[in-house]
């Protein structure tokens, strides 16, 4: 285990992280990128993990309508996280956690403000926020920082004293190019993937994370 690690305040991503959405986001987009003659399979979609959806959607269909498509995958997310989503085991316990302990809590995430209040709506976590901020708004996603700065301003915090909670490569690029220090959570399907190096510390879930939390491997200062 590596060096234990101090901050100040915690930015979480939401997909994959605050709930399962992965298997979500692979269903969406290979069910609207069949519509316009693109056919993906999982381990394509897993390619762009973590990257904004408009980004997706240029890389993968640079001809077609891409407001439209956009539209369309954003359409089925939100659709599929209000009627199947869930947080994932440890979310509300690590949530109840860092808000017992005082500590500033944000949420910096690749996905739309739509899907964000959708989620946040739809799982009952809306109150544990102080800020959230959407990469929909930056010039750039992740792995741009630029999300993870611009959160950790909102939140009134040098991104160096923050503690980002990531589950995907992308994520983590984003988050360290931000300076700031990472818990990687990955799925299981990519756990293993050497990226996960850059990260602080990875953990198989957020159980584990509230542990270090709890235990003080992972604390305030």
């Amino acid at each position: 285990m590596k060096k234990a690690i101090s901050y100040k305040a915690i930015l979480f991503d939401m997909d994959g992280v605050l709930l399962d959405s992965e298997p979500f986001w692979r269903k969406a987009e290979i069910e609207v990128f069949a519509t316009v003659g693109t056919h993906l399979t999982e381990a394509d979609c897993a390619e762009t993990m973590g990257i904004r959806i408009d980004e997706v959607v240029a890389y993968r269909v640079p001809h077609a309508d891409q407001d439209a498509v956009v539209e369309a995958i954003m359409d089925r997310m939100v659709e599929l996280v209000t009627t199947e989503g869930k947080p994932l085991p440890g979310v509300v316990e690590t949530l109840n956690l860092v808000r017992d302990l005082g500590i500033p809590c944000g949420l910096a995430t690749s996905s739309s403000y739509r899907l964000l209040n959708a989620t946040l709506k739809s799982l009952d976590l809306e109150s544990y926020f102080s800020i959230v901020h959407s990469a929909e708004v930056e010039p750039y996603g992740k792995p741009h920082p630029g999300v993870y700065i611009r959160a950790a301003e909102k939140l009134g915090f040098n991104p160096k004293d923050c503690l980002a909670i990531e589950d995907s490569v992308n994520g983590v690029i984003s988050a360290k190019a931000a300076q700031m220090a990472v818990i990687a959570a990955p799925e299981e399907v990519v756990f293993n993937d050497p990226r996960f190096a850059l990260a602080d510390l990875k953990v198989e879930n957020l159980v584990q994370a509230h542990q270090l939390i709890k235990d003080g491997f992972v604390r305030a200062i």
